[in-house]
């Protein structure tokens, strides 16, 4: 650092060698008896002076920068450690998105405050040095300038401080804007079911507009500063003249005395300038540094929590009077909790929805707050989360999790978890990348390789929170046998299972049963049964069946060849869906909660760039194992822009802003540069006033139009700068209006084959950058353009011969440009590309903090965070070199200029006056810095203009079906019979595969059951989705009560129907918003509706009843309570056909029959088609339709079916029901 305090003190003082020398030059002219070798030797020093500066300068910056570089790592570095190590109850505050936001945009501010750092001592010294040369060159006039000065500081401090209030105020709504469009993008295909979208289109809008307001105060405001700004150096310049002529009439003004003073003030006012940015930068940094600290200062975990070291002789787990919390203010979830678990049994929990079975194993990991009580555990810990947490790796890589290779071991892990069918179905086996949060494998993979992963770590403790819920019961009972049970490879190992499936429990060394956060029983599964408490009536309500099942259980079952089991396994790997939409990918895998994404990209800057393949090859989610040699990629790669900049961009921004309005400020720009160059020539002829009686006459008429040039500048700044804001705005309403009308109609296939993270990123990086950064780009660009040009004109028009260099310096610029421009664009591509990792693997992180520190691998992981943060240092440290060797060049070439203009005005000084040479020289000055802002301007407009090309790119995608057709809406009451018919029907999922249903013809009469069964991939989720029109028809049609669907819009088709999906998707907001959209409910019909769906007390105990707030992704509710939520807004809408797409996984059996008895109840006079997975469900239904291939194999009731001995009998008799 102390090299730099050094480097920083000489700048100063370079730049003060430079005006003696001008003042020395100018004097020479004005003198013609000196010799003509002290002009040369002048003209010299010069150059000589502003070489030495640049290099001193810039050696400076590079040192600054890279302190800055170092600051930000550390930075981003202590934040990805606290995570690490923070509680839930701060889980609960911080979202991912916030932390991210601490990571990307707090750190660097670090890094944007290190080169003003200097300042602080610097600005002070050199605003001492020209008061000081202004004082001899002036005297005691200077201090009228000087205060008019200062007195703008606190004025322009105030404008600041008001500019940054309106900033916090607009990343709030920013925040919440990019947060509901993240929920939008996640659930996108339930509101597309429901016909919701407008009303989540009213409420961006809505934020949108507040947004827009605080944008247009802001860049008033910007305006006023920047009037400002402009005019201080010329009011000042105006006052200390005035006061100079007026104090003393024998006070003349020369050239040397106009120019050097001119110049002084205009160093003066570059650290004046600098100081307000100086400050909100370091308000900027100190919100920063606060917002860090107050994250920093959170509550840890206490790894005292669960004593690791000592336990009980024999004992595994052993928990003594615990009462545990999620955090300090909420009620215990657990209280009073005794349980033992001696070293290698088997423990299933048991106990229904919400009752804390999966806090229980928490607790055991150390995650919740313990109030009382003490925890024992001894061993090394392996947990499978209830939710499977998947690393963006390969399969190989997310088993092994970071131990090494043992191929015996390995594969006897992937054949007890019933992995290997699905390798084979892989494209590349187990080295195929899986994508973010897993979004490549199916439910039941995930689970499956989540177990992987743990039964490899050959852990003492497994801790499993319900990994049977996610697999087909077939696949549930392999692993059961292979891996949990009494002969699985975990035999010996201590086994502490919560689970739903009631059939294992007999196999179980004990069971503990859970009500209400205490244990209401412990023993083993036989002696419950005789004790006749709360565990038998629960078995007996809910296993009649299941009951007989284990009697006849002596190894005879459905899985006595390997073959067959081979087959069924394969069943359940729905992995790779070409259809996608088929089965649906979990939502909680889809929701991307990337807030992150409002500051960062995955690709960065606003170029279109390469996208890491991190974001793509992974999220090829993998085809269906026969068409994927059709097409092997599901995701698109992004489009990306490599090389210049297209000029039609710019076109399409002047238009978004009104071409009006981009011509006006063109013109007031010109007119303003003109009025600057006109004050200066003129200031230049008042100079070269003759001397008449040691006097100059008619001063005032001279300072009067001086004065108007001044004033007439600063009114073409002021409405320029006022004409930029209101155009920039109307461009941000625009563009982000079309964007986001267009998302909302896209069809679902986009969705399916685009990240919404690449969605996202259109609606935050680059509507901010439309925002926020273009408008100010180009103000400064122009303003450098037109300043060069009236450079070049002054120094021709005063030295004719400069014509003769202007070439060979104007083709050196646009070569140092062109390789500049393409290098740094190249460049910042590269960092943006490498900067996402770094936030994908914390968000990962972050979502699996408890399977980390479980394993104990925190360490690993922080090396892997560095590693990322190290590669993206890699492409930052050649910008800052690359930002210096275009400054070096181009300061040279800048001091060339100043060398030739001071060498032509020595050759030709006897024909000019030495006003003119001050003229010229002062500007030839200034031309350095013009040259070197105007480089960096179009290179940052260039990567910048590029977010309005990817902003237009998404709002002109194709778009579905219109929501209404005016001329052909059907009637009020329809459907009134809810007949439904396919006709000769077939549909692919997009043009170029496969057909998923082969000319369907059949009828469903009104007020008809019908089950619809068929193995993964049958085409049963298509069936459905093409009701919804959310695919169309490749032929035939659909007609229900004989209205052909294609021919209406899809809002009235939707918003006649009712579907049930797999996924309960809610968004943030109240519970009444989550039901009811749109108000058309009254508050009884609601209140109802939950009584029916059996939500009533759990709404009622909430202090804010319907106004109970859902967390993101309704995190809040419990996935069972989420499904009854669902079902309540099907009962809202009551339409005459229901569609119910069975969600079997997470739910217990206990809410499944609530759920199916409401439906027996109240949609008796409805159609019913049911997507069912378990059998017993369906087996009272009018008639069940079996698919297969996409073609109807059987359709009959289910008696006929079973007597018919098909398909159906077959899965039926696995099912044990035939």
């Amino acid at each position: 650092m102390m090299s730099m305090e050094v480097e920083g003190s000489f700048v100063p003082v370079w730049k003060r060698l430079g005006y003696v020398n001008r003042s020395m030059l100018i004097r020479f002219i004005s003198n013609p008896a000196a010799p003509v070798w002290w002009g040369f030797l002048l003209a010299g020093m010069m150059f000589m002076c502003s070489t030495m500066q640049t290099l001193i300068l810039h050696q400076y910056y590079h040192r600054i920068f890279v302190t800055g570089l170092r600051l930000r790592t550390g930075v981003i570095g202590v934040i990805y450690r606290k995570a690490l190590v923070i509680t839930n109850s701060v889980k609960r505050k911080f979202t991912v998105g916030e932390m991210v936001n601490l990571m990307s945009v707090d750190a660097q501010r670090f890094m944007d405050l290190a080169p003003f750092l200097n300042m602080l001592w610097s600005a002070p010294l050199q605003i001492i040095l020209a008061v000081y040369f202004l004082w001899q060159n002036l005297g005691p006039s200077i201090l009228a300038g000087v205060t008019l000065m200062v007195l703008l500081i606190p004025f322009n401090g105030a404008l600041a401080m008001k500019m940054r209030a309106f900033q916090v105020e607009q990343m709030k709504f920013k925040d919440s804007r990019i947060k509901l469009m993240s929920e939008i993008l996640g659930g996108i295909k339930v509101l597309k079911l429901y016909a919701w979208e407008p009303s989540f289109l009213q409420q961006v809008e809505g934020i949108r507009q507040s947004e827009l307001q605080l944008l247009r105060k802001g860049a008033y405001l910007q305006a006023v500063s920047t009037f400002i700004w402009m005019c201080t150096p010329f009011l000042v310049t105006l006052i200390t003249l005035a006061v100079y002529m007026s104090v003393d009439p024998n006070n003349v003004l020369d050239a040397e005395k106009a120019f050097v003073s001119v110049s002084l003030f205009n160093i003066l006012k570059n650290p004046l300038g600098m100081l307000p940015i100086l400050i909100s930068n370091l308000t900027q940094t100190s919100v920063s540094l606060k917002r860090i600290q107050h994250f920093l200062n959170q509550d840890e975990f206490d790894p005292q929590c669960v004593e690791r070291k000592t336990i009980t002789p024999g004992y595994a787990v052993i928990i003594d009077n615990g009462t545990f919390t999620w955090a300090q203010d909420l009620p215990p979830t657990l209280h009073s909790l005794d349980i033992q678990v001696p070293k290698g049994t088997l423990v299933a929990v048991v106990g229904p929805v919400g009752c804390g079975k999966s806090s229980l194993l928490s607790a055991l990991l150390g995650e919740m707050e313990k109030l009382e009580g003490k925890v024992y555990v001894k061993g090394s810990v392996a947990y499978v989360p209830q939710h499977a947490w998947i690393q963006n790796c390969t399969l190989q890589e997310n088993v092994l999790f970071g131990q090494a290779l043992d191929p015996k071991r390995y594969r006897q892990t992937l054949e007890a978890c019933a992995l290997l069918a699905d390798l084979e179905m892989l494209p590349d086996g187990d080295q195929t990348e899986i994508g973010e949060k897993g979004i490549n494998l199916s439910g039941g993979q995930q689970q499956r390789v989540s177990l992987a992963r743990a039964v490899y770590s050959n852990a003492d403790i497994f801790l499993l929170d319900d990994p049977l819920s996610a697999v087909d019961s077939h696949v549930a009972k392999h692993i059961f046998d292979h891996v949990i049970g009494p002969e699985g490879v975990l035999a010996g190992k201590t086994r502490v299972l919560v689970t739903h499936g009631i059939s294992f429990l007999p196999q179980t060394d004990f069971v503990i049963v859970l009500d209400d956060g205490q244990v209401s029983e412990v023993g083993t599964y036989s002696a419950l049964l005789q004790r006749d408490g709360s565990f038998a009536d629960f078995l007996r309500n809910y296993a009649p069946d299941e009951d007989e099942e284990h009697q006849e259980e002596d190894g005879r079952t459905a899985f006595e060849e390997p073959e067959d089991e081979q087959v069924l396994l394969i069943e359940d790997t729905l992995s790779s869906h070409a259809d996608l939409m088929d089965e649906p990918v979990m939502y909680e895998v889809r929701k991307q909660f990337m807030r992150e994404l409002s500051t960062m990209s995955s690709e960065g800057e606003g170029q279109g760039r390469p996208v890491h393949r991190r974001r793509l090859s992974i999220a090829e989610k993998v085809v269906q194992a026969a068409e994927a040699k059709a097409n092997g990629v599901l995701i698109k790669e992004e489009k990306v822009e490599m090389g210049r900049v297209k000029l039609n961009m710019f076109w399409d921004y002047a238009k978004a802003m009104g071409l009006c309005t981009t011509l006006v400020i063109c013109l007031l720009y010109a007119g303003q540069s003109a009025a600057a160059l006109g004050a200066n020539i003129w200031l230049s002829a008042w100079t070269n006033e003759a001397v008449v009686g040691g006097q100059q006459n008619n001063t005032s008429m001279r300072l009067g139009v001086y004065a108007a040039f001044g004033i007439l500048q600063g009114l073409l700044v002021v409405l320029s700068a006022f004409a930029m804001a209101a155009g920039s705005v109307q461009a941000a309403r625009s563009l982000h209006q079309a964007l986001l009308y267009n998302m909302m109609r896209s069809p679902q296939s986009f969705f399916d084959t685009t990240p919404s993270g690449r969605i996202l990123n259109r609606f935050s990086k680059d509507i901010y950058v439309i925002d926020e950064v273009l408008a100010p780009s180009i103000l400064m660009l122009l303003g450098c353009f037109y300043n060069s040009i009236a450079t070049l004109m002054v120094i021709v028009a005063n030295t004719p011969l400069f014509m003769v260099v202007i070439l060979p310096l104007a083709v050196f610029y646009l070569f140092v440009q062109r390789f500049y421009v393409a290098t740094s664009r190249q460049l910042k591509r590269l960092e943006s590309v490498s900067r996402s990792p770094i936030f994908s693997h914390f968000s990962e992180t972050v979502t699996g903090s408890s399977v980390i520190r479980a394993s104990g691998r925190s360490q690993d992981f922080e090396a892997i965070s560095n590693a990322k943060v190290d590669t993206n240092q890699r492409s930052c440290y050649p910008n800052i070199a690359s930002n210096r060797w275009l400054g070096v060049r181009v300061e040279t070439m800048g001091n060339c200029v100043v060398l030739f203009a001071a060498l032509f005005t020595v050759i030709g000084r006897n024909s000019l006056s030495p006003g003119m040479v001050g003229l010229s020289v002062s500007y030839a000055l200034q031309v350095t810095f013009a040259l070197n802002w105007m480089i960096r301007m179009m290179s940052d407009l260039e990567s910048n203009i590029v977010a309005v090309e990817r902003v237009k790119e998404y709002s002109k995608t194709e778009t579905e079906a219109p929501w209404v057709v005016e001329g052909s809406r059907p009637p009020a009451d329809w459907p009134s019979q809810g007949e439904v018919e396919f006709r000769n029907f077939s549909v692919r999922y997009r043009p170029g595969l496969e057909l998923v249903l082969k000319n369907l013809s059949l009828r469903v009469r009104s007020g008809e059951k019908v089950g619809i069964v068929g193995r993964t991939g049958a085409g049963k989720s298509s069936m459905t989705l093409c009701l919804f029109r959310i695919l169309e028809a490749a032929e035939g049609e659909i007609r229900i009560d004989d209205l052909n669907v294609a021919a209406i819009g899809l809002h009235d088709l939707r918003s006649q129907l009712t579907i049930i999906p797999q996924d309960p998707v809610l968004f943030s907001g109240t519970l009444r918003m989550n039901l009811d959209p749109f108000d058309n409910y009254s508050e009884e019909d609601i209140w109802r509706v939950l009584e029916l769906s059996h939500l009533h007390t759990f709404v009622a105990s909430q202090p804010a009843g319907l106004d109970f707030q859902c967390s993101e992704g309704g995190e809040n509710l419990s996935v069972g309570q989420r499904q009854l939520v669902c079902l309540a807004r099907a009962l809202l809408r009551k339409s005459r056909i229901l569609i119910l797409d069975e969600a079997t996984a997470a739910i217990d059996l206990e809410t499944d029959d609530l759920i199916q008895a409401t439906i027996r109840t109240q949609f008796e006079t409805c159609t019913v088609l049911t997507i069912a997975h378990r059998l017993n469900t369906i087996m009272d239904y009018t008639r069940v339709l079996v698919l297969d291939k996409g073609t109807v194999a059987e359709f009959d009731s289910p008696t006929n079916l079973i007597a018919a001995r098909g398909i159906f009998y077959g899965m039926a008799s696995d099912a044990g029901l035939a």
